[in-house]
């Protein structure tokens, strides 16, 4: 079985990536920060991280960059679900943060179970 280890701050979104995840037959590990998924990724292998890009303690670039040097090889999902809009202020180069913290592929949230099942299966498909 896959196992995966999911990085995100928001308590939903983790929950929700585990019952989706789980549903497809994957093991899950979730982390509630960048420093609890930087010391997941060190005791134990993964098949794929799939990281906030967004989060209070710790941004998603440094987390990736602490999960490469453990796991060079590892495939990464970057994660964002950065608000904007109205008030707030306009929307960061996702995509360029992302592809430079050397993620695979990105996910916008929301997303649908089949979104993340089709990333995660993207993911792990070209880094075999």
């Amino acid at each position: 079985m896959r196992s995966i280890l999911v990085i995100d701050d928001d308590r939903l979104v983790r929950e929700a990536m585990q019952i989706m995840l789980r549903a497809g037959g994957y093991d899950v590990t979730v982390a509630v920060d960048g420093k609890s998924g930087i010391e997941a990724i060190k005791s134990r292998p993964f098949d794929l991280a799939i990281v906030d890009l967004f989060m209070p303690d710790m941004n998603g670039l440094k987390v990736t960059e602490a999960v490469r040097q453990s796991n060079p090889t590892i495939p990464l999902i970057i994660a964002s679900g950065f608000m904007f809009g109205g008030d707030c202020p306009p929307m960061p180069e996702f995509e360029a943060m992302a592809t430079e913290a050397g993620a695979a592929l990105t996910l916008y949230k929301p997303f649908r179970p089949a979104q993340v099942l089709h990333a995660v299966e993207q993911a792990i498909g070209a880094a075999a």
